[in-house]
């Protein structure tokens, strides 16, 4: 539900829910001010305030958490992937020709396209078809190493190489799993309204107080920031916290550069 929006429809969305439950608490402490009825209802709903909002408190952590360590594991996969990338690069090189000149093309072509997954939605159509096109790679550079390996069944080169392909393949979907691993929206449901019952209660009794607005509202801004940050970390391609792509980016800068090792005799 949350995932599917855009960055500013999130933004106004955070905003309309806990900056309206503090306008229309603020609104209710007022009224019953007014009536007289403070004195009645002031000290219980000074307790029940106070309670939620260290419950609001522990479920806000509890999803920062959550959504930071679904981040740092994004970040993680990217570093193996652009490693796995470059160590199956690097021993495609020890291949015999004519595998040789037709993989090491392909490994860019594949280094290209992990990026590109790096800025596109997850489950959207373009990254289906930017997957499709790895498998395609994929496919392909299989195809060769097992030529590769047919051709000469005893030499380590080749069978190193195989197994450096097949950690590569494992690791591209171990990626996209985690592309896919969000925070669940019964999570993030609960701790925007959560925020918004605190924030509103909390207004509500600062205004039968007589206090002023600024509190409420300062309370409000400084929830709806957390909660934004809890959503974003959950968006690794869009927002202002995203998941770098520099590891793989290097990766495609060594490869422009000569292959290192020559092909066998």
């Amino acid at each position: 539900m949350f995932f599917s929006l855009t960055s500013w429809e999130l933004f106004f969305v955070v905003v309309a829910v806990i900056g309206g439950a503090a306008v229309l608490g603020a609104v209710a402490g007022h009224f019953l001010r007014r009536h007289a009825q403070s004195d009645t209802y002031r000290e219980p709903i000074g307790v029940v305030q106070g309670a939620l909002l260290g419950v609001v408190g522990l479920i806000l952590a509890f999803g920062l958490t959550l959504a930071v360590g679904r981040y740092q594991s994004r970040r993680a996969d990217v570093v193996t992937a652009a490693n796995t990338i470059g160590t199956a690069y690097l021993r495609a090189q020890t291949l015999h020709e004519p595998q040789r000149g037709r993989s090491l093309p392909l490994y860019k072509r594949y280094n290209d396209l992990a990026i590109r997954i790096t800025h596109e939605i997850p489950g959207s159509a373009a990254q289906h078809a930017t997957t499709a096109e790895q498998e395609r790679v994929q496919r392909a550079l299989w195809r060769l190493a097992g030529q590769s390996v047919n051709a000469h069944p005893v030499d380590t080169a080749p069978r190193l190489y195989v197994e450096s392909l097949n950690e590569m393949i494992d690791q591209q979907g171990v990626r996209l799993a985690g592309l896919n691993n969000r925070v669940p929206n019964a999570v993030l449901s609960l701790e925007l309204f959560g925020a918004a019952l605190g924030i509103g209660l909390l207004a509500l009794y600062l205004a039968m107080l007589g206090k002023g607005f600024v509190t409420a509202a300062a309370a409000a801004v400084a929830v709806s920031v957390l909660v934004l940050v809890t959503f974003d970390l959950d968006r690794p391609t869009r927002g202002l916290i995203t998941v770098p792509d520099t590891p793989l980016v290097a990766e495609g800068a060594s490869m422009d550069l000569p292959p290192a090792a020559p092909a066998p005799g």
